[in-house]
């Protein structure tokens, strides 16, 4: 209940930033478009985030004779989470990662690496795939899919009034009150990008927690999800996918070489908390 709070709070500053961003580069006329906007990106978020994530990873769909084994378990998981079983695929790659998506347990899925099915033992893979099913089950992949969609359209929506402010789109709103004038305007440009950053971030991180923590309630070996999550660790840093950036959050850990990035900016929590997490339980 506590997460589910704190995540409700996020959205709705995420939101807010939003339409606050539109009224100080657009005036009224701004903040009502960037609330349509804001609505439009959500619907498209909410039917079309797990194909579009499936693609940018070419994750390609496995059946169970492809994949007798991986869809045995994570068939024998979701009777333990009381899920409907999601659609497994597997993605090119010698590096362990995983991933969930998907816009409510009747549509999910869960990806895997190549590498991860090679590099893992049985504990450590059955407890990677107790957390995706986790994040399904605690239905945050919706949510975070959102909250990137949002934090990039702020981003666009400052570069477009940057370069409206190079041709002179800014010019006389201060007579007209329309908007926030330059200052503003300069002010937002900088801040709100950075804003939705940090919140889009402090959401992904608090839903890793969460996800460990009923990972390992479904599977029961919380100690084969704080291996694999080491594990996978060190390979990512030693040899980081190729994805989008944007698709970084969704990843059971950072697939990105992010050690020179601040905590604050990073998508995941450090992995040595969420094994003493782990540990504790």
């Amino acid at each position: 209940m506590i997460n589910t709070t704190k995540i409700f709070l996020l959205m709705a500053a995420m939101s807010g930033l939003f339409m606050v961003a539109g009224q100080v580069l657009g005036g009224q006329n701004g903040m009502v478009m960037a609330f349509v906007v804001a609505l439009g990106m959500n619907f498209f978020a909410y039917w079309f985030s797990d194909t579009m994530a499936l693609k940018m990873s070419r994750a390609r769909e496995v059946s169970s004779a492809e994949a007798p084994e991986l869809h045995a378990l994570v068939e024998r998981l979701a009777v333990r989470a009381l899920l409907p079983k999601p659609r497994v695929y597997i993605m090119p790659g010698e590096t362990p990662n995983a991933f969930a998506t998907g816009r409510n347990p009747e549509h999910a899925a869960v990806a895997v690496t190549e590498g991860l099915l090679r590099l893992l033992n049985s504990d450590e893979l059955e407890g990677v795939m107790a957390h995706e099913l986790a994040h399904i089950k605690n239905r945050d992949i919706l949510i975070s899919s959102i909250a990137a969609v949002m934090a990039g359209a702020i981003s666009y929506m400052a570069t477009m009034a940057q370069w409206a402010m190079i041709f002179g789109g800014g010019r006389g709103r201060d007579e007209e009150g329309g908007g926030g004038g330059l200052i503003g305007s300069l002010a937002m440009m900088i801040i709100a990008p950075m804003a939705a950053a940090l919140i889009q971030m402090a959401i992904s991180r608090s839903r890793e927690y969460v996800a460990d923590a009923t990972g390992a309630e479904i599977c029961g070996k919380p100690q084969g999800l704080a291996s694999a999550l080491n594990r996978l660790e060190q390979y990512n840093r030693q040899r980081p996918m190729q994805v989008n950036p944007a698709t970084a959050q969704m990843y059971i850990v950072n697939p990105l070489s992010g050690q020179t990035i601040s905590r604050l900016f990073s998508t995941h929590p450090p992995i040595q908390e969420r094994i003493k997490r782990l540990e504790a339980i």
